[in-house]
């Protein structure tokens, strides 16, 4: 017996602006998440950014191709009731960001990564007054604690929609700097991604590309890079 499909019921999408932000109707029925929650959506350009997901949907609802939507439900469902537990766990990362392993060899590659790495974490230190420790090989090794108190005072402003998508910006490359470095326009979110894939990147040059393992690199840059533009639409940068 195949698995029950939604199907589009409604004929019409708007977006109508509240007193706690700007909701998305469909039929004049406001949206809601797949707890039944409320979604007013913190910026009109989201919502728009929503709607005409709804909007392009035909007979079957296909959830996969409304990544808008599924963040934004995430922020409400998910982030919402645990903001500060989400925020800590983000934070976490800096005791073992990607940014400060570094490879034993060939040099060229170590070269490669200070090149590209070395950069955000200057910014970071200058930014929040946080020197992260650089080392060579995978084994942890522990961060400054003050280091690690400010980067995680650098999440105290954001609220569960901007949470929703720095998660992504932080899971997807294993970097809380590189997240930050990214919010910040430090670089240009495609360069930052790039300059997280080094190694694969590299790895590729030395074997080639493997075509399953490229489909997977392509879907994580099409999640970070959605996420960047879900978190300049929630905060108008």
């Amino acid at each position: 017996m195949s698995g029950w499909k939604a199907k589009r019921f409604w004929k019409e999408v708007s977006v109508a602006e509240a007193e706690d932000g700007h909701l998305v109707h469909l039929d004049g029925r406001e949206l809601r998440t797949p707890l039944k929650s409320r979604l007013p959506l913190p910026s009109r350009a989201l919502a728009e950014a929503v709607a005409q997901e709804w909007e392009a949907q035909q007979d079957e609802v296909k959830p996969q191709q409304m990544p808008f939507t599924r963040t934004a439900n995430s922020a409400v469902d998910k982030v919402r009731p645990q903001r500060d537990e989400v925020a800590a766990m983000l934070a976490a990362y800096a005791e073992t960001d990607l940014l400060c392993y570094r490879a034993e060899g060939p040099e060229e590659l170590a070269e490669r990564q200070a090149a590209a790495w070395d950069p955000l974490l200057d910014w970071a230190a200058q930014t929040y007054g946080a020197r992260l420790v650089v080392q060579e090989g995978i084994m942890p090794r522990a961060q400054d604690p003050a280091a690690l108190t400010a980067l995680a005072a650098a999440l105290d402003g954001m609220e569960p929609f901007q949470l929703a998508a720095f998660h992504d910006l932080v899971a997807l490359p294993g970097s809380l700097i590189l997240a930050l470095a990214t919010i910040e326009g430090v670089a240009p979110a495609e360069a930052l991604w790039e300059a997280s894939r080094l190694d694969e990147a590299w790895q590729e040059e030395q074997w080639g590309a493997d075509e399953e393992a490229a489909e997977v690199a392509e879907i994580k840059r099409t999640a970070f890079l959605h996420a960047h533009n879900f978190y300049q639409m929630v905060t108008g940068r």
